[in-house]
């Protein structure tokens, strides 16, 4: 059994990832998890966008949820960045790896990473 104080460092620790799962922030970050993209690897996008979240100290204007089927399956795993005042950026194949550099230059930043973009992976 563990102490009363380490049960709650544990609560308070998964509150802030249910507060970045469940928030209002002004940015949503929605990864697709049907079953299509959760074989191609969607749960690892997802939890590596909570923690980077949950690390850069953003979960007051980061929301991190799922979705899902977003129906274009052969990309997943697809990742979907609302932020209020601009239009839908739409990720695709996206990996752990990939969702550093999202974090640092879109959400971070406000630069869209266009080479993880469904108009660039058609080219």
């Amino acid at each position: 059994m563990k102490s009363l104080a380490e049960l709650a460092a544990i609560r308070d620790k998964m509150q802030n990832k249910v507060n970045i799962r469940e928030g209002e922030g002004g940015t949503r970050v929605v990864v697709g998890m049907a079953t299509c993209g959760i074989a191609a690897g969607a749960r690892p996008v997802l939890n590596a966008f909570v923690e980077e979240v949950a690390g850069a100290g953003l979960s007051d204007s980061v929301t991190v949820t799922q979705t899902g089927c977003i129906g274009i399956c052969q990309y997943e795993p697809v990742v979907e960045v609302f932020e209020a005042g601009k239009e839908k950026v739409t990720y695709v194949k996206m990996s752990p790896e990939k969702v550093k550099k999202v974090m640092e230059e879109h959400i971070k930043n406000g630069k869209v990473v266009s080479e993880y973009t469904i108009d660039m992976a058609q080219k």
